[in-house]
């Protein structure tokens, strides 16, 4: 079991959203320059045991497009502790899908700014092809835009979740039209959200938005840490963004929820049982 002295986080608890680079892997001719730095599996172990975490799920970035070799390769040195968000288009095989079922992949991801592999056009597609399978889909979107999309993505095929607590990089209060779409996806029962990334979207705000989801839909928030913080040109430290987090959501029975047993339901890991 990994522990940080401080003990901040239940056994079992899960960072749902980071990525591994590695420059043998060539960059995606759609990817935004520059590449980040190397973070290699080693260098997240170091993570995980300043944090206190032991599991976690590897997220396609935008660099590497539609080829998730670096990502699987990852994850399967961290066996059953890890699962994987791919990138795949709507002309993926079903042999193919099955592949990547099977090495731990549960999810696809949608990066709707700059540099993503996918658009608009593929969401509808894709959902209805991973369907089948018990997968969902990941969105990266501008928050600001969620309702201009809001009727195709209440309308998804699969559950679906917002990375990064829908990244508002402008104030959206209570009130406010994306704020209510926001609401309007967690009302369907099938949207969940990532509590990460605060350093990339507008702080005004953000405390009072976790806590309403907090306080209306526990059950589909979990966290993570976006490590190693591609698109910060200064990475935060980590043991402060975790804090922070507990300190806001502040209940030890909620702490283990969104840490551990809400991620072990959307990404279909294993109930933990501490060995020790």
């Amino acid at each position: 079991m990994i522990r940080t002295e401080a003990q901040l986080l239940p056994a079992g608890a899960c960072d749902t959203h980071m990525h591994f680079y590695d420059h043998r892997f060539p960059g995606a001719a759609s990817a935004v320059k520059p590449t980040p730095p190397d973070f290699s599996t080693e260098d997240y172990r170091a993570t995980m045991r300043r944090l206190g975490h032991s599991r976690m799920v590897v997220v396609q970035p935008t660099t590497y497009g539609l080829d998730n070799r670096l990502q699987l390769a990852a994850a399967a040195e961290f066996g059953q502790d890890a699962r994987v968000v791919v990138v795949v288009d709507e002309t993926v095989t079903d042999a193919e899908l099955a592949r990547l079922d099977a090495q731990g992949a549960c999810a696809v991801r949608f990066f709707m700014w700059k540099g993503g592999a996918l658009g608009w056009d593929s969401l509808q597609p894709v959902a209805e092809r991973i369907a089948p399978l018990g997968w969902h889909i990941e969105l990266h979107i501008d928050g600001a835009t969620l309702p201009e999309h809001l009727e195709r993505l209440v309308g998804l095929p699969c559950p679906a979740v917002l990375d990064h607590v829908g990244r508002f990089r402008e104030p959206a209060p209570e009130g406010h039209p994306a704020a209510r779409a926001l609401e309007a996806l967690m009302d369907t029962g099938r949207w969940w959200v990532k509590l990460s990334a605060p350093g990339l979207q507008c702080s005004e705000g953000l405390r009072a938005r976790v806590e309403r989801l907090i306080e209306r839909t526990p059950d589909r928030l979990v966290w993570a840490t976006n490590c190693p913080h591609p698109g910060q040109l200064q990475p935060p430290n980590e043991l402060e963004e975790l804090r922070t987090w507990l300190d806001w959501i502040d209940d030890p029975a909620l702490v283990h929820k969104i840490f551990c047993s809400n991620p072990e339901q959307l990404y279909r890991f294993r109930q933990f049982e501490d060995a020790t």
